[in-house]
């Protein structure tokens, strides 16, 4: 089992996508790249903690490759906007990519470059990729919030 960590805007919506691909075999929501200890919601909804609003995979690599997370990833957003996605902004919202390893590292800058250069792209991508730091588990009502409240509709493209 291997670890990836996004930040695709809500980590609602961006959980809920990666819930239903076959090899991932767990998702947790939380918080990542800021300073302070044991963060809640609130202080990351402050836009003043550095924390970005990410969503913990673990997966089997034998069943779904870190290239196809990727190419998830890729897809559940826009990378072109900044400190964003559709209605929500904020720094907490930003793209980033955390890696884990050297490997890791390389295949997703190798990743951010190839799409930068496809004809989907003529915007800049502001997708960070940083080494991955602590994760902090956001609070219980943030977990699988979609498979909890089924109405529940977000626009990750609004």
């Amino acid at each position: 089992m291997e670890k990836a960590t996004f930040g695709a805007g809500c980590f609602w919506g961006v959980e809920a996508a990666f819930m239903k691909i076959k090899g991932v075999l767990e998702t947790t929501v939380g918080y990542m790249g800021g300073k302070l200890d044991s963060p809640s919601y609130e202080d990351v909804c402050t836009d003043k903690t550095g924390y970005i609003e990410v969503v913990q995979i673990k997966y089997e690599p034998n069943i779904v490759s870190y290239n196809e997370l990727l190419d998830i990833f890729w897809n559940i957003h826009d990378p072109t906007q900044k400190n964003r996605q559709g209605l929500d902004f904020g720094t907490q919202y930003k793209s980033v990519i955390f890696y884990y390893d050297e490997n890791q590292h390389k295949i997703a800058l190798e990743s951010r470059e190839k799409l930068q250069l496809s004809k989907n792209f003529s915007k800049k991508i502001q997708t960070e990729i940083r080494p991955a730091e602590k994760f902090w588990k956001a609070e219980e009502y943030h977990q699988k919030y979609f498979f909890k409240n089924s109405n529940f509709d977000c626009k990750m493209h609004s």
